[in-house]
């Protein structure tokens, strides 16, 4: 008598989800760290940083805005936000499940996976901290440089899923493909400045609040155009020799696209500077150094290439 041959086991969820969801995962969470730079700008600019008056709840004994007659707007904008926020950190718990447990991956990546998920959770922390300080402009500013972090990181993330884990190998010469170091330490100049600048200002962090960095607005501003010069330079000596060295693709491509943002960038600063920093423009100039990072990010991606991916990671179990 024979025995009839057992069916193997199915594979775990996860493994069936990761092949065609891990990717959908990361793109949806690095757009997320992108709008809620935007959501929380407009928190910032409209003056609604202490529309809920404590954390995590937004008025004591209630989560939600109370709604009555002499109720502004300032309190939903403020909610608002913190539920981005939620959102947010759901989608960092999938990139983190999806990603965390793929032991085909080096273990580089893997943990990767956890930094918009551990981001989340410092920022959490960081935005009640905001409020218990009365919008300390030390404090908003760090939140949003954790906010670019984090949309590096994701960006990074997703370089790193569509690659294989073999040492990267560079696809232009060494010169340029040592000036990205110098591209990433000038970006990160621009966007400290331009946190200085911002804390300066008359959008330094609540209406009610006063607390202003004690530093001349205009003439930091005049450093962080400056800076963003530099990166502008820096930029450009990349892309000329990569022209000229005959590498076309990727690396032309979203270089180019990494000048338009910038230059988008630097028009936009200079008219919101001249224009007496209209809330629209600050906010548009916020959400355009959250696409400048993740440019950044991308374009050093181009610049190395690794093996691809196995067959079996990029189809369906």
């Amino acid at each position: 008598m024979t025995t009839p041959a057992t069916a193997p086991a199915p594979p775990p969820l996860l493994d069936r989800l990761r092949p065609r969801w891990t990717r959908p995962a990361i793109v949806a969470n690095l757009v997320g760290q992108i709008v809620i730079v935007g959501t929380g700008g407009a928190v910032r600019l409209t003056g609604s940083g202490l529309g809920c008056s404590t954390w995590p709840q937004c008025e004591p004994g209630e989560f939600t805005p109370r709604f009555h007659e002499a109720t502004s707007i300032h309190p939903f904008i403020e909610f608002g936000n913190r539920t981005i926020t939620g959102v947010l950190g759901i989608l960092a718990i999938a990139v983190a499940l999806l990603v965390f447990t793929d032991r085909r991956r080096s273990s580089a990546y893997r943990w990767l996976g956890l930094a918009p998920l551990a981001g989340v959770a410092v920022q959490a922390v960081v935005g009640g901290i905001t409020v218990l300080v009365d919008l300390h402009p030390a404090i908003v500013g760090g939140h949003l440089l954790i906010s670019m972090a984090l949309v590096a990181a994701s960006t990074w993330l997703l370089v790193r899923a569509r690659e294989g884990d073999a040492p990267p190998v560079p696809v232009v010469d060494t010169t340029t493909y040592a000036l990205r170091w110098a591209l990433a330490a000038a970006t990160v100049v621009v966007l400290v400045l331009g946190v200085v600048v911002t804390g300066a200002g008359p959008h330094s962090g609540d209406e009610e609040v006063g607390y202003r960095f004690a530093v001349d607005p205009y003439a930091t501003a005049r450093v962080h155009a400056a800076a963003v010069w530099l990166f502008v330079a820096v930029l450009a000596v990349m892309l000329v020799r990569i022209v000229r060295s005959g590498v076309g693709g990727r690396p032309r491509s979203v270089g180019i696209v990494l000048l338009v943002i910038t230059l988008a960038q630097g028009l936009v600063g200079y008219v919101q500077l001249f224009t007496g920093l209209p809330i629209a423009l600050v906010n548009l100039h916020m959400v355009g150094a959250a696409l400048l990072a993740a440019g950044v990010v991308s374009f050093s991606g181009t610049l190395r290439a690794r093996d691809p991916l196995p067959d079996r990671a990029l189809t369906a179990v």
